[in-house]
């Protein structure tokens, strides 16, 4: 299909809602509902059109659908739209969690409400885009895009050091994304094409894949990020806005993730191949290392930040044992973790919102007075220890089992994780939750109200019925995994047999 269809429609209609928004004043009761309704009903707007675009993707398809394609900006740079299994599924993802961002930001946010909503109706143009395009000038402009709207979100509406963290958020990703305009201009000059559908097919030589994929790498290892490359993350998530660590990290990290799956692994697979020790050992320290840094933390948000670190650490190590199982678990393990850290955020704003501190030792014996908030955040931090019958579970299992058939010690050191994992969620959960209500500050604490469970339930259902019902994501993906598998499938036999 050529011309501006459903994926033109799904990148740039929150970008119409931030153009009314746009028209209305900033200083009156009236004007700020209405900018917030606007806000709201915009994102379900995009989230049903997914839902839409969903229902005509064909999943056995193992190639890009729904494409639309234009010539743009001359000098054959083309406006060029499409999905996969391998990307669809995170645009729908961005797609949910943005009402629930919204809806989150609906009491907490009361200065600049204003530019605080059409920042984020930019940022969900700019994450759809980057999952959708299929130029790569597109893809960076799309990619780099990003990093302004939410510079802006934690440095505004952030928290005592918002300068610094996003300052600091703001240099790290974007060195690390000049290296990559380098290699996309090495990559186009070379190929004489910006053309993702065309760079896949194409052969580079294997010295020249070296030093691309480090490029790419530089950008992409931040982005997720990856140790030791990491240190931002924590100070980005502690200062933002709850709606802006949800988006965090649900969203911009899933961003390397998936870049490491569309660039990295099937247009350099020799050099994949090459450097999939270092990205292993990178992994293993960053799942048992940050793991053991949130056992320390006393503060909420940046334990499950480092978390975080941790669970990227199992998705990079399945993506780099390039086989249909790691692979697919490590897809699994984004969107999964899209949902729970999404939802782990949230439950921090809620008591935040009334406590104003994160601080774990403020609190304690919340069970008596927030039942509710305690069975969601139970959940949660169940699916954030990977236990069975969550969402958590299956990504983490997949990408464990496919290590193991591609380098048996490193799947041995990552379980480590696993246990960690387990320590600093329970940790977490019983200092807040159990023990006696002993603080007079929460004496007259309130349960979660009608807005905050409506925001919570379905993060919570999804997460036990993803857990229960995985085929739902892992159908979708099935098809351009194993395409991708096949792709890196020499490769990928070759490390095995390396590694045995």
């Amino acid at each position: 299909m050529f011309g501006f269809g459903i994926l033109s429609a799904l990148t740039f209609l929150p970008l119409l809602g931030a153009a009314i928004i746009l028209m209305f004043r900033n200083d009156d009761e009236a004007s700020l509902r209405n900018i917030r309704h606007i806000a709201l009903w915009t994102t379900v707007a995009v989230f049903l059109l997914s839902l839409v675009a969903w229902g005509r993707f064909d999943a056995a398809n193992a190639g890009f659908q729904m494409v639309e394609q234009k010539a743009w900006a001359g000098g054959g740079l083309v406006y060029k739209l499409g999905v996969d299994g391998m990307s669809f599924p995170f645009v729908v993802l961005t797609a949910f969690l943005m009402p629930f961002c919204i809806l989150a930001s609906w009491e907490s946010i009361t200065f600049r409400v204003k530019e605080y909503m059409i920042a984020f109706l930019v940022l969900e143009t700019l994450m759809i885009g980057v999952f959708c395009a299929l130029d790569l000038v597109l893809f960076y402009l799309f990619f780099e895009g990003g990093l302004i709207p939410m510079f802006l979100i934690i440095g505004v509406w952030g928290g005592k050091r918002r300068i610094y963290a996003s300052f600091k958020f703001f240099l790290y990703t974007l060195i690390g994304s000049l290296l990559m305009l380098v290699a996309i201009m090495a990559m186009a000059t070379f190929a004489k094409t910006t053309d993702i559908t065309v760079l896949l097919q194409t052969k580079f030589p294997a010295d020249m894949q070296k030093w691309l994929w480090l490029a790419f790498f530089a950008s992409f290892a931040v982005k997720m990020p990856m140790w030791p490359v990491h240190t931002w993350l924590p100070d980005a998530h502690v200062e933002a806005p709850t709606a802006g660590s949800v988006i965090l990290a649900g969203i911009l990290l899933k961003m390397g993730g998936y870049g490491f799956i569309r660039f990295s692994l099937p247009m350099f697979p020799d050099a994949s191949h090459y450097f999939a020790p270092l990205v292993f050992a990178m992994s293993v320290i960053a799942i048992v290392y940050t793991s053991l840094v949130a056992l320390v933390q006393e503060d909420m948000k940046k334990l499950i930040a480092y978390s975080s670190v941790a669970h990227m650490g199992f998705v990079t190590m399945g993506l780099f044992a390039m086989n249909q199982q790691g692979v697919q678990g490590a897809i699994f393990q984004m969107v999964s973790h899209g949902l729970v850290s999404g939802a782990l955020f949230l439950c921090v704003g809620v008591i935040y919102d009334r406590m104003h501190t994160r601080d774990i030792a403020a609190y304690g014996g919340l069970v008596h007075r927030m039942p509710r908030y305690a069975v969601a955040f139970m959940v949660l931090t169940m699916a954030n220890v990977g236990l069975p019958g969550t969402s958590g579970f299956v990504g983490e299992f997949l990408t464990l089992i496919g290590t193991f058939a591609a380098n048996t010690k490193v799947a041995a050191l990552a379980t480590l994780g696993v246990i960690l994992s387990a320590a600093y969620a329970l940790y977490l959960y019983r200092r807040i939750i159990f023990g006696v209500l002993e603080k007079p500050a929460l004496a007259n604490i309130q349960d979660l109200s009608a807005r905050e469970i409506l925001i919570l339930a379905p993060l919570v259902v999804l997460v036990i019925y993803y857990g229960v019902q995985p085929g739902a994501i892992m159908n979708a993906s099935a098809a351009a995994v194993a395409e991708l598998v096949k792709t890196t499938g020499a490769v990928a036999v070759k490390a095995a047999a390396l590694a045995h």
